[in-house]
């Protein structure tokens, strides 16, 4: 079998595709919107169609990896993202880049979870915070390269040709996989719980679309609230059904998991507000201050470099600190930078904006690299593929929660203006609102055992409860 960095860095392309998809795509919005007659706000829906599509299949992706094994599952996916990714290129109506852009969501459902299974069942506990870091770096620089590229692309050839990349890259990944990533498969497996797919499924899609959808002249107002009604209602039934189901899709006695509870909990609000960032910053910088999407790229690179900087610190820092201090004040500092952005018009200097937003890449990077290696600290490996699809879920319902919420506070503030124009003003409240919720998980974190995830910090400085 080849090396576990090996296989890092090649399931790590996987993430460098589906990553770099998320960053040209939110450079080249106003342009797409132009492009298909559309209201720019209303261009959510992309955004949360494929974070849907994530958040429905991810929670099947485990046992499917243990059913097919997690070579053919890993591969099919990469498979159906390239096809998607075709359809949002030919797409020319919002209904047709919705629907491929949902379908990219199922790829990607499959694909990026599986590929973290795989290095969770290679990688030893005591390696696990490196092989994290190094499964990070690819996915990082697609954030680094992917607006100035986007916005380039867009500017000066046309939008559709931004996902017209995925295809080689795609292609290169399955080759390479076939011949380095092993067929892993469960030694027990339990039963599919279809029920339960279907009541989260349903629930959750009709539950995020609903609120998606508020505020917008889609649908009748009835229909909107019957959406989140229901999905709400099927949420509910599934809880219930959890708690008989001997295998839950989306297995809820995971979060007696102290450190497991604390990741998916708290850093579910956390990352609300940050999942606000590549909707809100693209359209600030092009609609409020009249910047080329290839300008606003060279600008919006520079929080995920300071990202992939991060990176290389993020060990040290947790092991010389430990996850609780980290997490409480990185909240803080975090939320802070994002805050900034608010402060921003068209006078702001251009090497400002890059500092802020350099810096708050930095910090926000170490806020997921804490909360990602927290998230499987104690788990155990038995449950380890159910662990990943409930962390994944959690993470794209509150990324896409973010996109929703970010689109209403634009919403509110034009209605209190009384225009439909979107301004500055318009934004500065967008990122003041998504800063104060990044910010309330710091009463959370306080919580966690001076010594949580010590095993993979590497943090075993003895503290006492009052620390």
């Amino acid at each position: 079998m080849a090396s576990t960095r090996i296989i890092t860095l090649v399931v790590a392309s996987a993430l460098f595709m589906e990553n770099l998809d998320g960053t040209v795509i939110a450079t080249s919005l106003p342009a797409i919107a132009l492009d298909l007659h559309v209201d720019p706000i209303i261009l959510k829906l992309a955004f949360t169609a494929y974070l849907v599509a994530l958040a429905i299949f991810i929670p099947v992706s485990g046992w499917c990896a243990d059913r097919f094994g997690a070579l053919t599952v890993f591969r099919a996916a990469i498979a159906v993202f390239i096809a998607s990714s075709i359809g949002c290129a030919m797409a020319d109506s919002l209904p047709t880049l919705v629907a491929a852009r949902f379908f990219q969501g199922m790829g990607g459902a499959m694909m990026v979870p599986v590929g973290r299974l795989i290095i969770l069942r290679v990688v030893k506990k005591s390696e696990l915070l490196n092989a994290m870091a190094w499964l990070t770096i690819p996915a990082l620089v697609a954030p680094v390269i992917g607006p100035p590229l986007g916005g380039f692309i867009t500017t000066y050839v046309a939008w559709q040709w931004i996902f017209w990349l995925n295809v080689p890259i795609g292609l290169v990944g399955i080759v390479i996989a076939s011949y380095v990533i092993p067929q892993i498969k469960a030694d027990v497996l339990p039963p599919l719980d279809i029920a339960g797919f279907l009541m989260s499924g349903l629930g959750l899609s009709a539950l995020i679309f609903g609120f998606t959808l508020v505020g917008r002249e889609v649908l009748p107002g009835w229909a909107v609230l019957a959406m989140i009604g229901g999905g709400g209602g099927l949420l509910v039934l599934y809880v219930a059904h959890a708690r008989r189901c001997p295998h839950p899709i989306l297995d809820l006695a995971l979060l007696r998991v102290p450190t497991f509870a604390m990741s998916v909990g708290a850093g579910f609000l956390f990352r609300i507000g940050i999942g606000a960032i590549p909707f809100l910053l693209p359209l600030m910088l092009q609609l409020g201050f009249g910047l080329t999407p290839f300008a606003s790229g060279m600008l919006t690179f520079a929080a995920a470099a300071g990202a992939l900087t991060m990176k290389f610190t993020a060990a040290p820092i947790l092991r010389h600190l430990g996850f609780r201090h980290v997490l409480v004040f990185n909240t803080l500092i975090s939320a802070g930078f994002l805050g900034a952005i608010a402060l921003f018009d068209a006078q702001t200097p251009h090497l400002v904006i890059l500092a802020v937003l350099l810096a708050g890449g930095f910090f926000r990077s170490l806020q997921f690299t804490s909360l990602n290696a927290l998230a499987y600290a104690d788990i155990e490996p038995v449950v380890m593929s159910r662990a990943t699809s409930f962390a994944a879920a959690a993470q794209q319902l509150s990324l896409s929660l973010g996109v929703a919420f970010a689109a209403m506070v634009l919403e509110v503030s034009q209605a209190l203006r009384g225009s439909t124009d979107l301004v500055t003003s318009d934004f500065a409240a967008g990122f003041v609102a998504v800063a104060i919720v990044s910010s309330i998980p710091c009463l959370l974190f306080m919580r966690l055992a001076p010594d949580a995830g010590a095993e993979v910090s590497g943090h075993r400085r003895a503290h006492t409860s009052t620390d």
